[in-house]
Parts: C-alpha cells; structure tokens; sequence
C-alpha cells in the first residue's frame, strides 16, 4: 500500500484543520466551565461591571490595534525585519492603548452612571500594556501552520488564567476575580511566547511602511467590525443596568459559541490556505466551496438549536437568577447563523488583500446598525437592541456575499447556493420538529434538554444523510470528511506496515 506525497499534505493539512478545532474547542470548554462557575458563584450585576469595563477597554484597544500579526500571516516574503517592526508597533500600541484607557477611566464611569467600573478599567489598562510584549515569534506558528505548538500556547495560557479566576471567585466571590484572572492569563501569555518559541525580536521601525500599507485597512477593518460587536453593549450599559448588562453579554457568549468554536479555529486554518493558493483562482475556488461546505453544516445546526433549546441549556448550566437571559439567547443565537454564511468570504477577501472592501462592508453594516438603534429605537431596552442586530446581521449578510460575488471573479452564486442548500433544508427540518416536541413536566431541565438535543440530532444527520444520497453524493462538505476519514485510515494503516 503506497501514498502520494499530495495525499499526505492533505492529511497534515486535515491534521492541522483537527488540531486548531482542538486547540480552540479546549479552550473554550476552559472558558466555558470558568463562565458556568463563575455563574453559579457570582451574580449578574458582576458580570454587568467588567462588561462595561470590557467595551471601553475593547474599544480603545481596537482602536489602536494596527493588525500586524494579521499582516505577517498575509506577507509570503516576512523576514526578520517584518517580525521586528511588528513587535516594536505592538508594543507602541500596547503603551498608548494603556495610558488612553487609563485617562478615560472616569468618563466611562460617568457614562455608565457607576463609579465601581473605575478602577476596573484601570487594571484592565495595565493588562494590555503587558500584553503587548509577548513575542511576536508566536505569529510564525500560524503563519507555517505549527499548530500543535500553537495548541499549546494558547491551552497553557487560558489554564494559568483560569486556575487564577477560579481560587479567587471561590474566596472573594467578587467580579474582581475575573479581572485578575484575565491579568494573570496575560502574564502567563508573555512568558509562554518566549518560551515556545526561540525568536528574540528587536526593536526596529525599519519596514513600518511595508506594514502600515496593510494594517491600516485592517485597523479600519476591525474598528467596524467591534462597532458591530460591541454597540450594542454600550446602548443597554447606558439605557439599562449593570445586571441587565450582565445578563445580556454572558447570553452573547453563550449565544455564539457553537459557530464561534467551531468558525474561529477553521478561520485560522483556512486563512494561510488561502493565501497559499491566492494566485490558482481553480484551487482557491475549490478551496472555498469546501470550507463555506463545512462550516454550513456544522454552524447553521448549532446556531438554531442553541435558539430552540435555550430555556432548557440556561436554566441547566446557569440556574435560575439567569431567567432574564432566555430570550436574549434565543435571539441572539440566531445571529450567529448568519455570521456563520459570511465566515469563509470574510477570510478569503483578506487572504485577497481586499482589506479595504472588508473594512467598508463592516462600516456600513455599523451604520445601519447605530441608525436604526439611535433614530429609530432610541428608547428599544436590551431585547429591542438585540432584534435590531439581528436584522442588521442578517442584512449584512446578503450584501456580503454580492460584494464577494463582484470582487472575487472565480466564486459564483451556484457555489454558495450548491454548499449551503442541504444544511439549510436539514436545520429547518430539525427546527420544525424541536418547536413541536412537548414538554414533559416530570422531565427535569437536564432531561428535556437530553431529549431536545438527540431529537434535533438525529433528524438533523438523517437529514443531511437523504438530501446528499438524493442528490447523487454531490460533492461538498460531506464528500471532503468522508475523503478526510478515508485518507486518515490509509495513511495510518501505512505507518504501521512501516513499522
């Protein structure tokens, strides 16, 4: 039994795929697990407080981040020179983020009308200040695709915050506990990038031009993009309070992690592939349509069973004092089903270069959204605010994908329609049967939500399953992890006759 060399760079490429998913599922069960205890022990007027210390915080930091890892990563031809000028930026950024967030400490507090949210901000200044020191070797882990080493940094680092997080929520119970912790991680992240990784950089601003060309569509990119993510925190901080805050940011995170954990390590898998194949418009075409594949069937099911089931999942993991989060769940789940549709072309259009299109689509998408919130629904409270994101997302989406169909000359309609169509009849399919199932009042939360999730996982596979035989095995997302699969077994059946 022989292998080609192709094959096997399709299984280290599925490898690497399979550890990022890995590396970030890992990390978030960590953060997952730290949410749920730090639910039970604290309550939502906590985490209310460092949300509004996290938006100024993220916005100001957004704000000054020039996206140099995100420049290396799409620069072929980076050398030592790139790495250094990208470390002495970052730590520029860092320093100037820091004294900014520091000196806007007290309107924040005034804004958000709670002078407990001071001083939190101010610690939170000091960790990115020391965040901006970690080594910017770590870039070339993506960058190569190492992504065991990768793993590890990033598994070491939330670890060290957590264990921190936790002893101090279990002694203080107090929302300190997380900002320490996330101090701690950050401290843990400096020392670790040194340690990983033997690159010892300088500081250099020899090629801040080459950089700035790239990054400031990235830095105008990002601002849009947190605007997005983050508006709406900063109108239910305001309009609200610190337990409704609370309540809606945990119902966000909670919202968005299906598609978040298994979009987030694709995307960076997916970004070095494209940029690998940028100049082969077949290969780079062939390369999308698989992965807008794959993400389809795994998110689009995630995003609208987590809606379905959310009465069930929050009043399980979280416990009672976190009824008020229900219906934010359920709706802003449904975001994230769109977020899920646009997830490859955002990564595609940067691999591109089309930086500045990305940065334009996301100030748009802001737009509409701080219109209709501020003219439209001045007075809209949290749920009000979460429906307007909801359309506006689902909006975006739509005027996304015509942007990429214009631009990127190689995609057409038919590749999303052919990709997405079977995951999207299968999720309505499970939709359609999780909203009939009764509810049994005899039934524990942690029973119906066993129920729920296996009804809507069964139908959802015997789903996919039908619609891909009737459709003569078509090729896409379940060709490619049947291909994986059988790929993985020849190569491992080849090791051991090796040996």
């Amino acid at each position: 039994m022989t292998i080609s060399k192709r094959e096997v760079k399709k299984v280290s490429a599925a490898r690497g795929a399979v550890l990022v998913v890995a590396m970030r599922w890992t990390d978030r069960l960590i953060g997952l697990v730290s949410t749920l205890i730090l639910a039970r022990l604290l309550v939502p007027e906590d985490f209310g407080i460092v949300a509004m210390a996290s938006v100024v915080v993220g916005l100001i930091d957004t704000l000054l981040d020039l996206g140099v890892g995100s420049a290396l990563v799409q620069n072929r031809d980076a050398a030592r020179e790139e790495f250094d000028t990208a470390w002495t930026l970052r730590i520029l950024q860092a320093a100037v983020a820091a004294l900014a967030i520091w000196l806007a400490a007290p309107f924040a507090a005034d804004y958000f009308r709670d002078p407990r949210v001071l001083d939190v901000i101010r610690l939170m200044a000091l960790t990115i200040l020391i965040g901006g020191f970690e080594n910017i070797g770590i870039v070339a882990f993506q960058k190569n695709m190492e992504f065991g080493k990768d793993f590890q940094f990033f598994f070491f680092r939330r670890l060290a915050g957590f264990s921190v997080t936790m002893v101090l929520a279990f002694v203080f119970q107090s929302y300190w506990a997380m900002v320490v912790g996330a101090l701690s991680g950050r401290l843990a992240g400096v020392a670790l990038s040194y340690w990983l990784h033997d690159y010892r950089p300088r500081l250099t601003l020899v090629r801040v031009a080459k950089l700035w060309s790239f990054s400031q569509w990235v830095l105008v990119r990002n601002l849009g993009v947190y605007g997005q993510m983050q508006l709406d925190k900063f109108l239910v901080g305001r309009r609200t309070d610190a337990t409704t805050l609370g309540a809606y940011t945990l119902a966000d995170e909670i919202a968005s992690m299906p598609t978040t954990e298994l979009l987030a390590p694709l995307g960076r898998v997916l970004f070095p592939v494209f940029v690998k194949v940028a100049d082969d418009a077949e290969k780079l075409r062939a390369v999308f349509c698989k992965a807008i594949g794959v993400q389809s069937l795994f998110a689009l099911p995630a995003g609208v069973g987590l809606a379905l089931v959310a009465e069930d999942a929050v009043l399980f993991l979280l416990g009672e004092k976190w009824r008020i989060a229900i219906p934010m769940v359920q709706t802003l789940a449904l975001i994230s089903v769109f977020s899920a549709l646009s997830h490859s072309s955002a990564y595609l259009l940067l691999a591109l270069g089309q930086v500045r299109l990305q940065a334009m689509l996301a100030w748009l998408q802001l737009i509409l959204l701080a219109t209709l919130a501020l003219v439209f629904f001045p007075e809209a409270g949290a749920m009000g605010i979460a429906y307007v994101r909801l359309a506006t997302t689902a909006l975006g989406l739509f005027v996304f994908v015509a942007f990429v169909l214009h631009y990127v000359k190689a995609v057409r309609l038919s590749d999303f329609v052919a990709h997405t169509w079977r995951p999207l009849f299968a999720t309505g399919a499970m939709a359609l049967v999780l909203s009939n199932i009764p509810r049994f009042e005899w039934l524990p939360n942690v029973g119906q939500l066993c129920l729920l999730i296996a009804s809507g996982a069964m139908v959802y596979g015997l789903s996919i399953i039908c619609t891909w035989r009737i459709s003569g095995c078509a090729e896409g997302a379940e060709t490619y992890l049947l291909e994986q699969v059988r790929m993985k077994e020849r190569f491992f059946k080849l090791m051991r006759v090796s040996k």
